[in-house]
């Protein structure tokens, strides 16, 4: 009777040797499981990390300025208020107004209602009531005098690097006594102080007052 038991004492003995590398790994596998568990936020979490496009703050009365290489200021983005997105780095502005800066010169003015300037700051974006003006200029050195430069449209972009603003939105252009307008829109060179209208133009043009000045 005691030979029996102490059979299948070693039968059992024998029988729990055999699984038990497979038990000690079942439970290095679960523990292993719930440490990671511990460890990884939930799904929830995980994705606010995730950048959206959402304002991470905003700036009222806000001025934005890029310098030359001379450290004056070549442009300068004024806003009523200024909202800067997370994701992309870009900015959106109520009643935006760009100054930009020449050598020489008096500055020009861009301004709209809304304005939008992308992550890089390279271009901005002005709707509704968009306007440019620039003032009347003396000649200086090789540069001719200009009249005053007034042009008006429901939509103008600004590519700020370049100093060119542009429109394919109908506009108004008023230069002097002359006044122009345009089906197509037109582009606008800062530096050559040069303008070329698109689409169908009707106007008049009157004589500089400024002619034949040196």
């Amino acid at each position: 009777m005691r030979l029996s038991r102490y059979i299948i004492y070693l039968w059992v003995v024998r029988g729990l040797l055999r699984i038990l590398p497979f038990l000690l790994m079942g439970t290095l596998t679960l523990a292993t499981f719930w440490l990671v568990k511990r460890s990884t936020p939930p799904e929830s979490l995980a994705l606010a990390r995730v950048p959206q496009h959402v304002p991470d703050y905003i700036l009222k009365n806000a001025s934005l300025s890029n310098l030359n290489e001379q450290g004056q200021t070549k442009y300068r983005v004024l806003g009523k208020k200024l909202t800067h997105y997370e994701d992309d780095a870009s900015i959106d502005l109520e009643r935006p107004r760009i100054r930009i800066f020449q050598d020489q010169g008096a500055p020009v003015t861009v301004r709209a209602d809304r304005g939008h300037v992308d992550g890089d700051l390279t271009i901005l974006d002005l709707y509704e009531n968009s306007e440019i003006f620039r003032p009347a200029q003396e000649a200086i050195g090789d540069r001719k005098a200009a009249p005053q430069l007034l042009a008006r449209s429901s939509y103008f972009q600004v590519l700020i690097n370049d100093d060119i603003v542009r429109t394919d939105k109908p506009l108004e252009l008023q230069q002097g006594m002359s006044i122009m307008n345009s089906s197509g829109g037109g582009t606008f060179n800062n530096v050559d102080h040069s303008a070329s209208l698109k689409g169908q133009v009707r106007g008049r043009i009157e004589p500089s007052e400024q002619k034949g000045r040196n």
